[in-house]
């Protein structure tokens, strides 16, 4: 059942579902257009989730409960209308699998280093959501053979480009930043550029794989150690 919920002063918490699906992504990235579209004169910002919409209004405009009855025809039509699902932007990203965690994971997962990015490297995923910081995309769903909860103590400074897994979900940290996920790789890829358009190449729904590198071909692309 679909949830109103009220974020401080200017926000409103749309919760879609309790559980997020294969095709969620895609659907709330559609609903999500069609708010900017319809009630984006309102708003200030308009953030995604895995299964929720977190909507930031204009206090001089509207708030909660009358962006609350705006939302619920366009929620109505979002709800009854058949969804085709489209297979999203394939990603193949090249990844250098020489994490500082590797070796820690295969241990707590009881798996070989070997068996560890065969498994990681081996799927695909979608992106659910985009946040923590710009560009950082969460990917799910990790293989539940390599799901772990969040390192006991973040590291106060992961490198730019880092693959992590942390649950049943991988990333790749687009900046230097504090964080608590377990380190499997990297990529010499920039996931963020202000200065681009779009700024980052991953957008809602979008697949990813990973493409394995050894050292030298990630130093070759453009990767520093």
């Amino acid at each position: 059942m679909i949830r109103f919920e009220p974020a401080g002063a200017e926000a409103l918490l749309l919760v879609l579902a309790e559980q997020p699906d294969v095709h969620l992504p895609q659907r709330i990235a559609l609903l999500a257009q069609r708010i900017r579209a319809e009630l984006g004169d309102l708003l200030t910002d308009l953030v995604p989730g895995w299964t929720s919409v977190l909507l930031h209004y204009d206090l001089m405009r509207t708030d909660h409960l009358q962006l609350a009855e705006r939302l619920q025809p366009l929620l109505e039509r979002w709800l009854a209308e058949p969804f085709v699902a489209q297979l999203g932007r394939l990603h193949e990203i090249p990844i250098w699998y020489g994490g500082e965690d590797l070796a820690e994971v295969a241990q707590q997962c009881r798996l070989s280093v070997a068996q560890v990015i065969e498994l990681h490297a081996g799927a695909e995923y979608r992106v659910g959501a985009i946040g923590f910081a710009p560009g950082f995309a969460y990917l799910g769903e990790l293989d539940a053979r390599l799901a772990l909860p969040r390192r006991a103590t973040p590291r106060i400074a992961v490198p730019v480009g880092s693959l992590a897994i942390a649950e049943r979900q991988t990333a790749i940290y687009p900046h230097s930043s504090p964080g608590g996920w377990h380190l499997l790789g990297r990529c010499p890829w920039l996931l963020f550029d202000a200065a681009q358009t779009p700024p980052c190449p991953l957008a809602l729904g979008d697949r990813v794989r990973f493409r394995r590198l050894d050292e030298r071909d990630f130093i070759r692309e453009g990767g520093q150690l």
